[in-house]
């Protein structure tokens, strides 16, 4: 999408490790409107697919989720990383390994909101390794309902992570897929 290259290209800093950082825009200050384009062409990408519900990971998945769901109607459910006293016992539970932070941990939904009739569209910030794809298909999987793809602001296509998921079958639309990036040459896209 380039609406979304040019943005990266233009407020996108690329980091010690090829971190690359869109905290201007995407996950830590958030241009709604921005965001909102983004939702849209999600839309566009999955409107005929009868989605029920948007499902995402806490926390940088939120926002683009909430801005998606919006254009479809639907509500989103975000698994949580932490197990609190207001999710009850009933879950779907699933672990996930951080690259970022280098740790594992689980990631829960209650089974009030994640049913065996919905048509699930997942949507993230990031694909990288694909962790925690991963671990939200597997929340899908065990709710027996149908997911029907994965929406994806910013794949790192130099990655296996988009790979691993398309191999399971899942359909994965990327708005922006970087085939390498470091901080003296700066992003190239695919």
């Amino acid at each position: 999408m380039e609406l979304l290259e040019k943005r990266i290209l233009k407020d996108g800093k690329v980091g010690a490790g090829n971190v690359l950082k869109v905290d201007s825009f995407l996950n830590h200050q958030i241009d709604v409107p921005f965001l909102s384009e983004l939702g849209k062409e999600f839309y566009r990408l999955f409107k005929d697919c009868g989605i029920t519900k948007v499902l995402t990971i806490e926390a940088s998945g939120i926002g683009i989720a909430c801005l998606t769901a919006a254009h479809f109607g639907v509500p989103v459910v975000f698994a949580k990383k932490t197990h609190t006293n207001n999710i009850f016992a009933d879950v779907y539970t699933s672990s996930v390994y951080s690259y970022t932070h280098q740790k594992t941990y689980d990631i829960v939904v209650s089974k009030q909101f994640l049913h065996a009739d919905d048509r699930v569209l997942i949507i993230d910030d990031f694909l990288a390794k694909g962790s925690a794809l991963l671990a939200l298909l597997s929340l899908i999987k065990d709710a027996g309902a149908t997911v029907v793809g994965a929406g994806i602001v910013i794949e790192k296509a130099y990655q296996n992570g988009g790979q691993i998921v398309r191999d399971t079958g899942v359909r994965v639309e990327s708005l922006a897929r970087i085939a390498s990036m470091t901080e003296e040459g700066g992003v190239v896209f695919c």
